[in-house]
C-alpha cells in the first residue's frame, strides 16, 4: 500500500470526522435552543412551576449533551486508531 493511498484515507477520515462533529454540535445547539425556549414559555405560562421546570430542563439538556460526547469519542477513535487503514491493507493483500 503506497503512501498516497494512506494519505488519502487519513484525509478523507479527517473530513468525515469534521462533518460528523459539526453536525453533532449543530444538533446540540439547536436542541438547547428549543429546550430553553420551551422552558421560558413554560415559566411565562405558570411561574409557580419554575423549580420543577428547571430540574426537567437541566436533566433533558444533560441527556441531550451526552450524544455529542459519544460522537466525540467515536471521532477520536477514527482519528487515532483508524480502522480503515487495516481494512484497506487487508483488501489489497498487503497484510
Amino acid at each position: 500500500m503506497d503512501a498516497q493511498a494512506v494519505a488519502m484515507i487519513y484525509s478523507y477520515t479527517a473530513v468525515g470526522v469534521g462533518i460528523i462533529l459539526a453536525a453533532a454540535g449543530l444538533g446540540s445547539a439547536l436542541g438547547w435552543g428549543m429546550i430553553c425556549s420551551k422552558f421560558i414559555e413554560g415559566i411565562a405560562r405558570q411561574p409557580e412551576m419554575r423549580a420543577q421546570l428547571t430540574g426537567q430542563m437541566l436533566f433533558t439538556g444533560g441527556l441531550m449533551e451526552a450524544f455529542p460526547m459519544i460522537v466525540l469519542g467515536i471521532s477520536m477513535w477514527f482519528i487515532f486508531a483508524n480502522p480503515f487503514i487495516g481494512a484497506a491493507k487487508a483488501a489489497m493483500g498487503a497484510g
